[in-house]
């Protein structure tokens, strides 16, 4: 119980999503790691699932499901992958819709049953043409090209089965 108790308190004061605000250079952030995750799921596999993220003014840390250490040609692709997208300057959309149709969607989402009957759906590119689309009720930006260029600082391990990528923008 006293463990459960400093979690709840360390965690109190933390945004909504693992974001330390929704300050615009937090908000650039976010929508990066999107770009990101769908990098890593076309780069390293569809087994990628998002397990956690950590967004500041300074710096993104996301957390990952992946058994062994990215190469660096790995981290090249992901880094090449997403600065590409922002480079095209896609429009973000937003819907709501039922979580079911977002998943019929194709809407990638970490969380499964917690997400309530109604989500959020952001969608990177056009309707049919899209590059990434995800269950998120945080902020982002109207285009990728208000991103900046995207660089990856480190990659290590988290726990068993788990990577995590620490990454800035410029």
């Amino acid at each position: 119980q006293k463990q459960k108790d400093r979690s709840r308190t360390a965690t109190a004061g933390q945004f909504k999503g693992g974001l330390a605000d929704d300050s615009e250079t937090v908000t650039r952030y976010h929508t990066a790691t999107h770009l990101m995750y769908k990098a890593l799921r076309n780069v390293l596999g569809e087994h990628v699932m998002q397990r956690g993220s950590n967004i500041t003014a300074e710096r993104m840390r996301f957390d990952f499901s992946h058994d062994e250490k990215m190469t660096p040609e790995q981290i090249k692709q992901v880094e090449d992958m997403v600065n590409d997208v922002i480079s095209k300057d896609l429009p973000l959309n937003c819907e709501e819709m039922g979580k079911d149709d977002a998943f019929a969607k194709g809407a990638l989402g970490a969380f499964g049953e917690k997400y309530p009957d109604t989500v959020k759906v952001y969608t990177v590119g056009g309707e049919n043409d899209w590059y990434s689309k995800e269950i998120c009720g945080g902020p982002h930006v109207a285009h990728t090209g208000e991103i900046g260029t995207f660089k990856i600082i480190k990659e290590e391990s988290s726990s068993a089965g788990v990577r995590r990528i620490k990454a800035v923008i410029e």
